[in-house]
């Protein structure tokens, strides 16, 4: 019996009106606020071999909507932007001078929705990578954009980013000997935030201690406060390595005065395989689910065909527009000429684009651990 057409599939939805108009708006703030940095943009094909996005994503990609091309290969619709960015970037975009600052409006489709506070099957990404540039000035300029773009959207005293290290997961993981289905286990649990469950799972392969240690370092959530709790309880050199970077990291950010816009949360793991150091999430009150996140993800780009460094975000539209709609926002506009930023370090680069970018004007940052 075929269904209804008054109907449309679960998780899809039409946008119409003032929908539709907030919609475009926001897609507006964001694009300003990309080619205030210097960004441009790029589209991927919606259609396009499912192991791209298997390399990339891992077993999340399983949740792509699946079929068969007429010459027997795999395809997907795209349940992922970045693996197709990056794809270009190493191939298509391979002789472009570096660094390469790309950003897009897409939409993505995925089975099952990621969280049961939005059952979307289809959702639009707004976001951009960052390719060739290594080290922390790459890291902050994701960051800054991803918090000017949600403070131009008027919810500047409403969201926050967590900052983490996949390594500091990976470090743990390794230490302890676990095979990739018991660190996927683990990793589930660290997800859900279970420090009763954690603990269990982990007094088979610690002592008591450590694991009521770490189960209760994955409730801990804060500023610089979470460093000295953290290195009390985690001692293996890559998990160290790995607080070591968000701690420059964090030192950046207070020197820039946005310390009130992130937390350090060591128990917001990433479910994506490709990130390689930090990973971020992006929450804002009143959403029943995360916004957004990102992160570096510098082994995909060799895994696609050229190691690079490479990080990037994404911001959902959809909650964006609901959030938008429910707090009667408006929006700002697009920026002016670009002015070139070029500066000893970071601290001092972004000062200098922080202050410009307030003052209405776009930046180019000359600056950074470029490899060509």
């Amino acid at each position: 019996m075929s269904d209804p057409l008054s109907r449309i599939p679960s998780g899809m939805r039409y946008f119409c009106g003032r929908e539709a108009r907030t919609r475009r708006a926001i897609e507006e703030v964001a694009l300003s606020v990309f080619e205030g940095w210097s960004y441009e943009e790029i589209t991927t094909p919606a259609l396009d071999y499912y192991s791209l996005f298997e390399q990339g994503m891992g077993h999340e990609a399983r949740n792509a909507f699946r079929f068969m091309d007429a010459d027997g290969k795999l395809l997907a619709l795209r349940p992922d932007v970045t693996s197709g960015v990056a794809r270009a970037a190493v191939t298509l975009l391979s002789r472009r001078e570096r660094p390469l600052r790309l950003w897009y409006v897409a939409p993505v489709f995925r089975q099952q929705a990621q969280s049961h506070a939005a059952f979307r099957r289809e959702s639009t990404q707004i976001g951009c990578e960052l390719f060739g540039v290594a080290g922390e000035a790459a890291e902050i300029e994701t960051l800054v954009m991803a918090s000017e773009i949600l403070e131009r959207l008027g919810l500047q005293d409403e969201f926050i980013i967590t900052l983490n290290d996949v390594d500091v997961f990976n470090g743990v993981a390794q230490n302890l000997n676990l095979d990739a289905d018991l660190r996927t286990r683990m990793r589930e649990l660290v997800e859900s935030r279970n420090a009763t469950d954690l603990e269990r799972f982990l007094s088979n392969f610690a002592s008591p201690e450590e694991s009521r240690s770490f189960a209760d370092l994955i409730q801990l959530s804060g500023k610089r406060n979470v460093f000295a709790a953290a290195r009390q309880v985690i001692n293996n050199d890559r998990s160290q390595r790995a607080l070591d970077r968000l701690d420059r990291l964090w030192e950046v950010i207070e020197s820039l005065s946005l310390a009130h816009r992130f937390e350090i949360d060591l128990g917001d793991v990433s479910e994506l395989d490709y990130y390689t150091a930090l990973s971020f999430k992006v929450y804002v009150k009143g959403a029943g689910a995360r916004v957004g996140g990102g992160g570096r993800y510098d082994n995909l780009t060799a895994k696609l065909g050229k190691p690079e460094p490479a990080i990037g975000f994404v911001l959902d539209l959809n909650a964006l527009t609901d959030l938008v709609l429910g707090r009667s926002l408006s929006l700002t506009g697009r920026p002016s000429p670009v002015v070139e930023i070029s500066e000893p370090d970071s601290k001092t680069i972004f000062r200098a684009a922080i202050r410009a970018r307030a003052e209405g004007r776009s930046v180019f940052i000359k600056a950074g651990e470029v490899e060509r």
